[in-house]
């Protein structure tokens, strides 16, 4: 079979275009790790890009994309929820399957929940990494913004991220993401830091103690949410190392 191409867009089923970027490890892999972002997030804080320059270092494919309402993505923040994530990543999924693509989804933080929900429906998702990865999403939400007004306070005192009310709608309707790890089939990756003090290390915790499938968990001592102060090059390392077995075997 010829080896796959990116696409030269992808789009959500909102005929929003989603803005990413590209890191070629090794062209003639069909493997591709498919990169999704926290809230507040986009595609392009450094962290993610130190991670991704990594893997392609290490010969891994590597996509990173904002969601919809995020970064440079078309959309409006009002409307960025797990709901709609789960959504936009069921479009990319299918842009990067029907152009020949086996993709592993690597999800920080909110996109660490979107890729349980993704993957407990969906074997398009082959491999599953969630980093800092949120499992019970009401309690987030109650603890990072609860104390703001929806429509008024900035979320992470973040200029121009007003909290939508739709957004804590959301997370507070979900409640939890912990049922649908009994339905991932797939190796699941989890890495996160001791020190998060954003989503605890616990519900990187509860999840693998529901786990039931191919589950490994790393626990990195004294990182924080955004595996500060000096973890990235583990985090590079423990995953890299992770996909490139299961790519072999």
């Amino acid at each position: 079979m010829p080896v796959p191409l990116i696409p030269e867009s992808l789009t959500n089923f909102d005929g929003e275009q989603l803005d990413f970027a590209y890191h070629p490890g090794n062209p003639d892999r069909r493997e591709l790790l498919v990169m999704g972002h926290g809230v507040t997030g986009h595609k392009d804080r450094p962290f993610l890009v130190e991670m991704a320059e990594g893997w392609a270092a290490m010969g891994l494919n590597v996509l990173r994309f904002s969601w919809s309402g995020n970064g440079d993505s078309e959309g409006k923040f009002a409307e960025s929820n797990i709901t709609k994530e789960v959504r936009d990543l069921d479009a990319v999924l299918g842009t990067l399957v029907n152009a020949g693509f086996e993709n592993t989804y690597v999800g920080h933080s909110m996109g660490g929940a979107v890729g349980v929900k993704r993957a407990a429906q969906d074997l398009r998702i082959r491999r599953l990494v969630s980093l800092s990865g949120i499992v019970h999403t009401r309690s987030f939400a109650e603890n990072a913004f609860g104390h703001l007004t929806p429509g008024e306070g900035l979320m992470f005192d973040k200029p121009g991220l007003v909290l939508p009310a739709a957004y804590m709608a959301d997370l507070r309707s979900i409640d939890s993401v912990i049922d649908e790890v009994d339905a991932i089939k797939v190796p699941w990756l989890l890495v996160h830091g001791t020190a998060d003090n954003v989503v605890p290390i616990q519900d990187s915790r509860d999840a693998v103690g529901r786990a039931k499938g191919d589950t490994t968990f790393v626990e990195l001592p004294g990182a924080d949410h955004l595996f500060a102060p000096d973890a990235i090059p583990q985090v590079v390392k423990t995953v890299g190392e992770w996909c490139l077995e299961r790519f072999s075997g």
